[in-house]
């Protein structure tokens, strides 16, 4: 009995080791001893045409910004094309859009809520791009960044490209926040990733792909920019980060709304993943396979477990001094990230601010892993609330 509930308690903590600690040194020392060669760049290749895409679902406080932000990228105007696919917004999200129209901003509102992966469905059949660029309306886009998401497009083994997510909060732009940590730990995953060979999942927030990676239609409770890395791995594409392509992500104001967003994701990441497991098969898809159940089924596990683990931790306290100090622990830190999580305004202390960024990345973990076992279908989406006012 004693073995199993130690088992139980250590199992959450084993499986986030190996994901955040042992797969990343994994990576690098693949990524040193064997790097993937780089395709020479071929000069002169002109740029493909391309489609911008932005789902969006009332979100008149940041479109306007968003929009002014992508007619200011360096990229040939004769060249580009701008759609936003609005998701029968009701706050005057597709009137602000409609005044951009004399600008090349193309408009397609859909008669009723059918949710953000439909909308990418219908924009690949309305798209003019060979290549297509989603966007996500909170955030911007610096006009240096498109260009260099395309050119990865130079490469023909390349079928996704995604790009580098920059956290900010504050017209300072500052990174201190835990999850700003977080954004900078994940980037730099998936640069050793695209070293070795292919990411396993690419940015919502901006990411490009060819337009064959999504001539299928994707059931519309599962995600787009996870799913786009699988399939082009399925069509003999590979996926790849482009540190060059800066996306700006303004952070949510309130631990309690990132956590909204992180149920959300998390549980349409594992709808996807379980969607396209075959991925998952080692003897078919090889060091792909590695990447994409190291990277995310071991990261999505400790969620899972972690409810075990504290009733075998309690369990073990009645007989184990170890057992009764740890639970201690833990309990203050379960009071200390439910302090972080009420706080509404920016959190007083780094300790307080981590305890409520990882309590709230557990309950999400475990509300998502839940949806997904009751088969709940999370299609639609509110737009996540974002600081304004950032310098890029």
């Amino acid at each position: 009995m004693n073995a199993l509930a130690t088992a139980l308690v250590a199992a959450p903590v084993l499986a986030a080791l190996y994901a955040y600690v042992v797969y990343p040194l994994i990576l690098w020392v693949v990524a040193t001893i064997r790097p993937r060669r780089v395709e020479p760049q071929r000069v002169g290749i002109p740029l493909p045409y391309v489609t911008i895409t932005v789902p969006i679902y009332n979100s008149v406080a940041s479109v306007r910004q968003t929009l002014d932000r992508l007619l200011e990228v360096d990229f040939p105007r004769d060249r580009l094309q701008i759609l936003v696919i609005s998701d029968a917004s009701t706050d005057g999200t597709d009137d602000v859009v409609r005044e951009f129209a004399g600008r090349g901003i193309e408009l397609i509102r859909l008669p009723e809520r059918l949710g953000k992966t439909y909308a990418e469905n219908l924009a690949v059949n309305v798209a003019k791009g060979e290549i297509i660029v989603n966007v996500d309306a909170t955030v911007l886009v610096p006009p240096g960044s498109l260009t260099p998401l395309v050119r990865a497009f130079d490469d023909p083994t390349v079928g996704v490209a995604s790009g580098r997510d920059v956290s900010v909060g504050g017209v300072d732009g500052g990174g201190t926040n835990p999850e700003s940590s977080y954004v900078r730990y994940e980037m730099w995953i998936r640069d050793l990733e695209t070293a070795v060979g292919s990411i396993v999942g690419a940015s919502g927030c901006f990411y490009g792909f060819r337009r064959c990676i999504h001539a299928k239609a994707l059931p519309p409770q599962f995600s787009w920019d996870f799913a786009s890395a699988l399939i082009a791995q399925k069509q003999g594409y590979r996926a790849v980060s482009v540190p060059a392509a800066v996306c700006i992500v303004p952070r949510t104001p309130e631990v309690r709304i990132e956590l909204k967003r992180k149920v959300r994701t998390m549980a349409r990441g594992l709808g996807t993943l379980f969607y396209l497991r075959d991925l998952m098969n080692p003897v078919e898809y090889g060091g792909f396979a590695f990447m994409l159940i190291s990277h995310k089924l071991f990261r999505w596990l400790p969620y899972l477990l972690s409810p075990l683990a504290i009733v075998a931790l309690t369990v073990l306290a009645t007989h184990s001094t170890t057992a009764r100090v740890l639970t201690v622990l833990l309990l203050f830190g379960l009071l200390a990230g439910a302090a972080g999580i009420r706080t509404r305004a920016a959190l007083p202390s780094r300790p307080l601010a981590l305890a409520g960024f990882v309590l709230a990345s557990l309950v999400a973990g475990f509300m998502a892993w839940w949806e997904l076992f009751r088969r709940a279908q999370m299609a639609t989406w509110d737009p996540t609330p974002r600081a304004r006012g950032i310098v890029a």
